[in-house]
């Protein structure tokens, strides 16, 4: 036994976690400490770590993706999905708090906005719902602003799916024609058929239908985080103007109808048992 191993300290679980310097990252800004701030730190704190899972695993499923390693890149967004259903799970031990509990400590947080959450957004910009206006909201925030540019000029999940359709053989084209509705709407409507086609020959494509199916899941499971998010903040505040100066559930409810994959739902609405049905904007092409 080497005099340096008889010396060191072995790993520990705290050690490994680093759990001293973890529980003292709870800082409480109400004076005197209000006992629910701890839980509403604890909460958000637990978010920005999952956020961060997520975020791994968008990048490893966009690198496997682009790789053709379909199936390992649907085991990462089976992933992502399984978080989300526990992050939704986690607002309602927010709802624990009675709504004068939570008011009692709400000032301490201004100016402070779940808003300015650079992961949430970075999740976002990463599976496709880009926005210049997304920038311009961290532009006092140089570390923020930096990842967010980067994850803006990468190709989203959305992108590199479609390029995977076609290297398989899909006419899903990219957006690569000048701004304009007309325009947009061609490629658009081609990726639609795509979709299309492989949810109608799910056997036939079944990489690509379970790969698809899991991008809609990790869609739908981030909008059904965003609705029961809002009516966690009306039931604390109601109708109150947020923390950082925004409308509060007032802007919120707008976010209801984003979504990653818009083609992926849309493609429901031409599905037939009889192929080439009345109703199907593409069977005659």
């Amino acid at each position: 036994m080497s005099d340096e191993y008889a010396t060191k300290a072995p790993l520990s679980y705290n050690k490994y976690l680093r759990v001293p310097e973890l529980i003292e990252l709870q800082i409480l800004l109400s004076d005197p400490a209000h006992h629910d701030e701890l839980l509403f730190i604890t909460v958000h704190q637990a978010y920005e770590l999952w956020f961060k899972q997520i975020l791994h695993e968008i990048d490893a499923a966009t690198r496997l993706i682009n790789d053709d390693r379909v199936l390992s890149a649907t085991r990462a967004l089976r992933r992502i999905v399984e978080i989300e259903k526990l992050l939704v799970r986690q607002i309602h031990i927010l709802e624990t708090m009675t709504a004068i509990d939570f008011l009692a400590f709400r000032e301490e947080l201004n100016p402070a906005s779940g808003f300015q959450s650079m992961q949430f957004r970075e999740i976002e910009v990463s599976s496709g719902l880009k926005s210049e206006a997304i920038l311009r909201e961290f532009e006092s925030d140089a570390f923020a602003h930096g990842r967010l540019q980067k994850r803006m000029q990468a190709p989203s999940l959305g992108d590199v799916f479609y390029a995977l359709l076609r290297r398989h053989g899909f006419d899903a084209p990219i957006d690569d024609v000048p701004p304009g509705e007309k325009e947009r709407r061609r490629p658009y409507s081609k990726r639609v058929r795509a979709v299309r086609d492989i949810l109608s020959n799910f056997e036939k494509y079944e990489e690509e239908f379970a790969l698809a199916e899991a991008l809609l899941d990790h869609d739908e499971w981030f909008s059904l985080w965003r609705s029961h998010h809002i009516k966690m903040v009306e039931r604390m505040v109601g109708a109150k103007r947020g923390t950082g100066g925004s409308e509060g559930i007032g802007y919120l409810r707008t976010t209801l109808d984003k979504k990653f994959f818009p083609e992926l739902w849309e493609a429901r609405t031409y599905l037939s048992a009889k192929p080439g049905a009345e109703g199907c904007p593409f069977a005659g092409e």
